[in-house]
């Protein structure tokens, strides 16, 4: 009987994972099927592109996955029962919608990633727009089409996706009235030199600034702040914060306070071997004993560090294990412009900085290469203590079946 191997989103991670996996073990002896709730891979650092109007090139995953023995389900996770060792499915393409679909497996990856959160802030889920989903950007992109020359816009958040949300609509839509409101400051993680450029970039975009302006309600055509009172809004943009999708929550599985299951360097779950996370839906250590934080940059070194850990379990192999670390934070600041702040292992600013055009190309290199990785899922990146990975069979049969 095959190994059944149920991976659990297409983003990133569970993408490259699936893809990884399949170009580890042999079809004869496992069967993967990967389940996502939309039938393309949605390149999710480029939303902020997405709702200006912006089209992005389309990738089916079936097309992604041609030829790899991988299975899609096009369905979205109702729930899962870590101890009877099944996924209820609903909503699939094709079923007869009479109730939730019932996947078994013998091995989990857990990678429904993250979405959103209104931190319990009153009227945001009512008013305001977001662009961590795809149809959220298509919906935001609507109503940004509605503005008239002189509206407001404001993007509540000073993190990377505020930044790239604001700088990329001003660009976009220079008629428009951008600002950005943060609890604290804008970029304020950022070294000396990366802060002063992002801080020119908006002053040359006319976005405004209110730091330090803790956002209490959201309304139809403003957000009230604790400190700056009223600011007028006729589009908000909330960005202020991720968190994972509740369903791991609900289970067995030993989760963070954040939702987040807990792994080990593996990525496989503390509580139960045959379930492995990864990307957001993960609370990893990576360098210095740091969690992971959310991002595509840990989304893809987790996927490959969970397709080989569990390649080399079912094939008897020695389990590869290295710790994950941080090289650089690359933001964009709409397509002309952009910013690559060096970083240590640990995630602390160094003082390199490329910023400007040298800066957007690189951003724009990291994406695609991102990307490539999803479209190429079959191809081995080899770690620094693997690098003879490449070369081995790209079959190997399982010791046990």
């Amino acid at each position: 009987m095959k190994h059944r191997i149920v991976v659990l989103g297409a983003g990133y991670a569970g993408a490259v994972t699936a893809g990884r996996l399949a170009r580890r073990l042999h079809r004869d002896d496992v069967e993967i099927t990967l389940v996502n709730g939309d039938p393309e891979f949605v390149e999710r650092v480029r939303l902020h592109q997405l709702a200006t109007g912006q089209d992005l090139r389309p990738r089916p995953l079936r097309a992604v996955f041609a030829g790899t023995g991988v299975r899609l389900r096009t369905a979205w996770v109702a729930s899962v029962d870590a101890d009877r060792k099944t996924v209820a499915l609903t909503g699939e393409q094709g079923s007869d919608g009479l109730g939730p679909d019932t996947l078994a497996y013998d091995t989990l990856v857990y990678a429904l990633g993250s979405t959103t959160t209104d931190h319990g802030v009153p009227g945001v889920a009512e008013y305001a727009h977001n662009v961590a989903g795809k149809q959220d950007a298509l919906r935001l992109r609507a109503r940004l089409a509605e503005l008239e020359p002189g509206a407001d816009v404001l993007v509540v958040g000073g993190g990377l996706t505020g930044i790239e949300a604001a700088t990329e609509i001003a660009e976009a839509r220079p008629d428009l009235q951008v600002s950005i409101a943060a609890r604290g400051g804008v970029g304020d993680w950022l070294g000396d030199k990366a802060r002063r450029h992002l801080h020119l970039v908006l002053d040359r975009l006319g976005i405004a600034v209110h730091a330090r302006a803790d956002v209490t309600r959201v309304e139809t055509d403003a957000v009230v702040t604790a400190e700056a009172g009223r600011i007028p809004a006729r589009v908000t943009v909330w960005t202020a914060g991720f968190a994972v999708h509740p369903i791991a929550a609900a289970t067995t599985l030993t989760v963070s306070d954040t939702g987040q299951i807990v792994v080990d360097g593996t990525m496989r779950s503390v509580s139960h071997p045959d379930v492995y996370a990864v990307g957001d839906a993960a609370r990893a250590e990576g360098a210095g004993g740091k969690p992971l934080r959310m991002a595509c940059a840990t989304a893809t070194p987790m996927a490959w560090q969970a397709a080989d850990a569990l390649a080399a379990r079912l094939t008897g192999r020695e389990v590869p294990e290295t710790t994950i670390g941080y090289a650089a934070q690359c933001i964009s600041l709409g397509r002309r412009d952009g910013i690559l702040q060096r970083v240590t292992h640990e995630d602390e600013v160094t003082s390199t900085v490329i910023a400007g055009r040298g800066g957007a190309r690189i951003k724009e290199l990291i994406c695609s290469a991102a990307a490539w990785s999803v479209s190429h899922p079959t191809m081995l990146v080899p770690s620094r203590r693997r690098r003879l990975a490449a070369t081995r069979e790209a079959e190997t049969r399982l010791v046990t079946t």
